[in-house]
């Protein structure tokens, strides 16, 4: 998609600190970070949303996930590594890992209740009828 940040940034007409590269992937430190070693995975294919992507891709996005995580908390000494799926803010899929670091101020997820019982049913039930 030729407005996409993220094919300009796979294509190299705009710069990145990249952390990991192989055919298919590419990894870079998020220019807005949440902390310090906030980095980006992106397919280097343009493919808007996570469920869109065939299960090779998914899966190899996940392997690489991982290693990437593990780097992260070795390399930076953090507590844990949050991460977030994302494909909204730009429209590529992408995923964020963020190192953590306990009482770091950081804001979780915000939370809702359900209103009853029957509403988590209800909810229950759309889901489990819509599974493939």
């Amino acid at each position: 998609m030729e407005n996409c940040i993220f094919c300009k940034i796979v294509k190299k007409e705009i710069p990145s600190k990249n952390i990991y590269e192989n055919e298919k992937f590419l990894s870079f430190l998020d220019i807005y970070p949440v902390s310090h070693g906030h980095i980006l995975i992106i397919p280097k294919k343009h493919i808007i949303w996570m469920q869109d992507s065939d299960d090779e891709t998914i899966s190899e996005i996940f392997k690489i996930t991982k290693k990437l995580m593990l780097a992260i908390k070795k390399g930076l000494g953090c507590d844990y590594v949050q991460i977030a799926v994302s494909g909204n803010d730009i429209p590529h899929f992408h995923i964020h890992l963020i190192p953590r670091y306990k009482n770091d101020g950081l804001s979780e997820w915000p939370t809702k209740e359900y209103n009853s019982e029957e509403d988590k049913i209800e909810i229950v039930k759309k889901i489990t009828d819509s599974i493939i």
